[in-house]
């Protein structure tokens, strides 16, 4: 009997050894490699989806306290940091509230002056070049009941990426200048007429408020349907999503 009692206690301190240890292999994979993300929103349509799950890249911009579950006022700033690119799509905290995420396009880097003027992004005084390359006529994608007009822009650099105009003049397509502030960056949305970004509440992002670089779509199901309704699958499954990369 006793050898007994002691294979049973031998057996469940190994088991919960074994959790233990996944679990901390799992944090410390989520906290410096790779951090699971999913769309909540339509703001960068037509480049991620509401139900897109993709993986965000931690070490890409170096680490801060936001790069930690819950946030621990570890240190100020950011170590082994590296700076985020024009055109990467990033995930950082929301400044007016850093308990929630959000996802956008760096657009402006610490100096830069942005504008929108007639829906043309201005950067530098310079105009982004922009060019209408069709309509998509798909609600999947657009959200819209209707054609949508699909325009790619191509960043000083050389990032080029698609944009909607849901609405020709919209509330956002003629701004003031924005100078962005030393270590802060200006976040816009793909879909320009739909994005609350640096435009409006967002404001500039401080460096220390990434959390990443989008990388790679791994799901994606439409319909506001969750990964585990299954029997939803056959209908709303993205599989030519899966595996995308972010650009």
């Amino acid at each position: 009997m006793a050898d007994q009692s002691q294979k049973k206690s031998g057996g469940l301190g190994e088991t919960v050894s074994v959790i233990v240890q996944a679990l901390l292999l799992a944090l410390v994979i989520r906290t410096f490699l790779f951090q699971p993300f999913s769309i909540p929103s339509g703001s960068m349509r037509p480049t991620l989806l509401e139900g897109d799950y993709l993986f965000v890249t931690k070490w890409a911009y170096g680490f801060s306290k936001h790069s930690f579950p819950f946030s621990p006022n570890l240190f100020d700033g950011r170590i082994w940091g590296g700076a985020p690119e024009r055109g990467d799509v990033a995930v950082f905290k929301f400044p007016p509230n850093p308990s929630l995420d959000y996802i956008k396009r760096v657009i402006g880097l610490p100096g830069d002056r942005i504008q929108m003027r007639e829906g043309q992004l201005y950067i530098n005084g310079e105009a982004v070049p922009r060019e209408r390359i069709g309509e998509i006529n798909n609600p999947d994608i657009t959200e819209m009941d209707r054609p949508v007009e699909v325009w790619r822009e191509t960043l000083p650099n050389g990032v080029s990426y698609d944009t909607l105009d849901l609405t020709p003049n919209g509330i956002g397509d003629n701004t003031r200048e924005f100078v962005v502030p030393e270590g802060h960056y200006f976040m816009m949305g793909d879909n320009r007429d739909n994005s609350t970004d640096s435009r409006f509440t967002v404001g500039y992002v401080p460096e220390d408020h990434l959390v990443g670089r989008a990388n790679i779509i791994f799901f994606s199901i439409a319909g506001g349907a969750s990964p585990l309704e299954i029997w939803r699958w056959p209908g709303d499954l993205r599989p030519s999503r899966f595996l995308d990369m972010v650009r």
